[in-house]
């Protein structure tokens, strides 16, 4: 198994059992604890998963909504700020999950547009914006991401016409699939697609390759892809002559 590979066998593991011991995941992955180690050091710079020590043992546990916002907050403020000069006003805009998406609802404030998101922490940028229309889509609680995920929240979006999305993701890799890392958000953001005209991804410099198991879509089936990476890497010189804009914030 390649470390990418097993690094997005670690975070699946880890969002399903919402902690587990290095022991655990050296045993499950037939590997040694110092890999382990390395994979969960390397996953914790990435702001995927968080080491928490305690009790004798390490242990790994969702990264808290906070700490996430505070890698690359520079490079998601200029993302955030890039991405909501797409939207036009009485524009009908859908904000998904991730602190590069909460970026764009603080870029949004004073607009006179109408916001759909699933995200709590979209709707704390916006709560008190008299111009913003907020709609808040229920489903499941994830607490430690200060999300809705689930069917309610897929079914919602069904029912749903917008003019723009904006899409965050764990990780694009080399061959230009966009992944997550959790399960119960890939329907989120499937559902997410259907229901704008433009696609928007949003993505920095770390999430190529970043992290993730499940693939989402490719970059080729977005209409548009807002970074901070570089113009020379490789899934995003593919896109030349394609219908798909990469904006480089």
């Amino acid at each position: 198994m390649l470390a990418q590979q097993r690094r997005s066998r670690i975070v699946e593991i880890v969002s399903a059992a919402g902690g587990v011991s290095v022991t655990d995941l050296a045993a499950r992955l037939d590997v040694s604890a110092s890999t382990i180690r390395r994979d969960l050091n390397t996953l914790d710079r990435q702001g995927v998963l968080q080491r928490v020590r305690g009790g004798g043992a390490v242990e790994v546990e969702d990264m808290p909504f906070h700490h996430v916002a505070q890698r690359s907050s520079s490079e998601k403020e200029r993302i955030g700020a890039a991405a909501a000069e797409l939207v036009n006003d009485r524009d009908v805009v859908v904000i998904d999950i991730g602190t590069t998406c909460a970026a764009v609802a603080r870029h949004l404030r004073g607009r006179r547009v109408t916001v759909v998101t699933a995200s709590l922490a979209v709707v704390d940028e916006l709560r008190e914006d008299r111009c913003v229309e907020v709609i808040v889509l229920g489903g499941l609680l994830r607490s430690s991401y200060l999300s809705m995920v689930g069917t309610l929240t897929e079914n919602a979006l069904r029912d749903l016409s917008a003019d723009i999305a904006f899409i965050g993701t764990s990780g694009v890799r080399d061959d230009g699939v966009v992944m997550d890392s959790t399960g119960t958000e890939v329907p989120v953001k499937h559902a997410i697609r259907s229901a704008a005209e433009r696609r928007c991804l949003l993505a920095t410099s770390d999430k190529f390759p970043g992290s993730g198991l499940l693939p989402v879509c490719r970059l080729d089936e977005l209409e548009t892809v807002v970074t901070t990476a570089e113009s020379t890497h490789a899934p995003l010189t593919d896109l030349e002559g394609s219908d798909t804009e990469v904006l480089f914030a």
